[in-house]
């Protein structure tokens, strides 16, 4: 991994209180993801304290294709601050062009990892579906193209010997649609990634019977970094009574170089002072700890998160 980045030059902002001044009135995108995931609700409660926290910002929240988009919009100079994978993170900086990148996007910075996103694989219990190759000649959704998620369903299926050709059907849908597919017995099952709890599969657990299909450790090891093999705790939805083994990716909250050491400061700052807010957002929000946020991030710190990580002695 990337050794992170060392800023040279010190900024005047003023200690945090109820506001934060920074040097300019700035305009503050969040570019999120679709609005039944994770990201959306966080990036709307994110959105709120910047708006309250720092004096003088124009926010807006943006719903998009999450990771892949979020990351090409915010290296074009279209939003300010974007939720994304960190596979998608790693691919973006090389370039990758199979992953949706057209060129390196070396201009991208950290705010600091958030929260695994758990790859899930939800099937009808109809289906018959309970392991990763009972989805041969099954239908499946795998997320928007070349969103985060189908980049996490191209490695788990090919860690599995397995391929998009194996299933019946292929669609290519964000969570919501999925699920509404599901609900009218014209899919049989989605992957998807997303924060353990996920709206959309708590809403079909409640009128459908489901099963969340395993993904073995050792389809996981088999990636390596930065997938970790992990599992969904029983009880996290409707019907499902045991641990079921998947994989899980770090959600990185990233920005670019562009944005200012004084925005991006109060930003980090208000993030980790009000994370009873944003769990209100969302439980995964739970998971946000500032000591966990700076290890192992594939790209480099931005100078104003890195200040703050400094501060609160997290960084030496």
């Amino acid at each position: 991994m990337m050794s992170r980045f060392v800023a040279g030059a010190a900024f005047g902002v003023a200690s945090l209180g109820l506001t934060a001044p920074v040097a300019k009135a700035e305009f503050i995108n969040v570019l999120t993801g679709g609005t039944s995931g994770v990201y959306y609700p966080l990036g709307v409660a994110l959105s709120e304290l910047y708006a309250a926290g720092i004096d003088g910002a124009r926010t807006q929240v943006q719903a998009t294709k999450a990771s892949v988009e979020n990351l090409n919009l915010l290296s074009a100079g279209r939003g300010e601050v974007a939720f994304a994978l960190g596979d998608s993170v790693v691919a973006g900086w090389k370039g990758d062009k199979d992953a949706g990148f057209k060129a390196e996007l070396t201009n991208l910075r950290a705010i600091g990892g958030i929260y695994n996103n758990y790859i899930q694989i939800v099937a009808e219990k109809s289906s018959g579906i309970s392991s990763l190759e009972d989805l041969k000649g099954k239908t499946i959704s795998v997320g928007a193209p070349a969103s985060g998620t189908e980049l996490n369903a191209r490695e788990i299926f090919k860690a599995a010997d397995m391929s998009y050709d194996d299933m019946g059907r292929v669609e290519f849908l964000p969570f919501s649609e999925s699920a509404e597919l599901i609900k009218n017995r014209q899919l049989q099952s989605t992957l998807q990634s997303a924060g353990l709890g996920a709206a959309f599969i708590k809403d079909l657990a409640t009128t459908h019977d489901i099963t969340i299909v395993a993904i073995p450790a050792e389809v996981v090891e088999k990636i390596g970094p930065p997938y970790i093999a992990t599992v969904i705790p029983a009880g996290t939805y409707d019907g499902q009574d045991a641990d079921v083994p998947t994989a899980a990716v770090t959600n990185i909250l990233v920005t670019s170089d562009k944005v200012s050491d004084e925005t991006v400061y109060a930003m980090t700052k208000l993030m980790f002072e009000n994370i009873d807010k944003l769990k209100a957002a969302h439980s995964a929000a739970a998971a946000l700890d500032p000591a966990k946020a700076v290890k192992d991030l594939p790209i480099p710190l931005h100078p104003g998160a890195e200040k703050y990580y400094r501060e609160i002695g997290v960084l030496n």
